[in-house]
């Protein structure tokens, strides 16, 4: 079978379909002539191209999921921890061979252990783990309302450099996993082309815009009522994105985290360009890509 998917009836399961990177993944596949099932857990917000076949199922309840996988011989899988074993079980007994993981860089810090990646490993099956480090969208749920209604960010940190990554690169990983051979057994570390700021940030965002964004720089205190004030995602992230906890709600001068390997998360990771064989996205391009949302 030709490994590139292109003119084949290999049909991949995409789980977490119309989330940041699932998006993304589902228009790659597409695009590479795949034949794609998506999974969500609502088909009719979905909005995925017209060639996908949507279907409904929820990872946290496991046997909605299971008539979603007849027939499917490689997926994407959305990390849900609680429920990835009994996922990844009714995976291979439907006939999946192959599973691309969505994790994390923390991972590769020895900030966690993923469990979705152990069940994955333990499970027989063919896998490759993704981990990205910081997705360049999540500033953008949390700095869109503000610039839409003002043209200004409050936040603090403004030199303090990110280590970040565009979520299409992220998608692009993964799809190469699912369509190409040679990845089996491999942990990628995803992260852009350099280290960006905040205020580099705001400024490629206002470049996007063609038209001034003003940084203003506030106290962690001052950010995390801001951010609880909006609710959703960046009422949820406060408190990790700001430093009031570390992973697994720590506190963060509690001192459990010794054997981390800090640098794992501020170092610049080859893994997008060896694996695509093209530098990642920058920042100014992913401002680019999202200035609709600013606007």
């Amino acid at each position: 079978m030709n490994d590139t998917a292109e003119g084949t009836q290999m049909k991949i399961l995409v789980t977490g379909a119309t989330g940041i990177v699932g998006r993304h993944v589902v228009d790659q596949l597409v695009r590479a002539g795949a034949e794609v099932r998506a999974l969500t857990r609502n088909p009719a917000a979905a909005k995925l191209p017209p060639q996908v076949e949507v279907v409904q199922g929820d990872l946290t309840e496991p046997a909605s999921v299971a008539a979603a996988l007849d027939g499917v011989e490689r997926m994407y899988l959305f990390p849900v921890e609680e429920r990835a074993r009994e996922v990844v079980a009714l995976a291979r007994q439907a006939g999946v061979r192959r599973v691309v993981v969505l994790s994390a860089a923390s991972v590769t810090a020895g900030l966690h252990v993923n469990p979705v990646e152990q069940a994955v490993e333990e499970s027989g099956l063919e896998w490759t783990h993704v981990r990205p480090c910081g997705f360049m969208t999540n500033m953008l749920q949390l700095w869109a309302p503000s610039i839409r209604a003002e043209r200004v960010v409050r936040y603090p940190f403004a030199d303090e450099p990110m280590n970040l990554i565009h979520e299409a690169d992220i998608a692009t990983v993964a799809v190469a996993a699912l369509l190409r051979d040679g990845h089996h057994g491999k942990a990628y570390t995803l992260t852009g082309p350099g280290l960006v700021t905040v205020r580099e940030q705001v400024a490629a965002i206002g470049d996007a815009l063609g038209e001034p964004v003003r940084y203003e720089e506030v106290t962690r205190e001052r950010a995390r009522e801001l951010m609880k004030a909006q609710g959703g995602f960046a009422a949820a992230s406060a408190d990790l994105m700001l430093g009031f906890v570390e992973y697994g709600g720590d506190d963060p001068d509690g001192g459990g985290y010794a054997d981390q390997d800090w640098s794992a998360l501020m170092r610049v990771w080859p893994d997008v360009e060896q694996v695509t064989g093209r530098p990642p996205r920058g920042y100014a391009e992913w401002a680019r890509d999202h200035v609709a949302d600013f606007r």
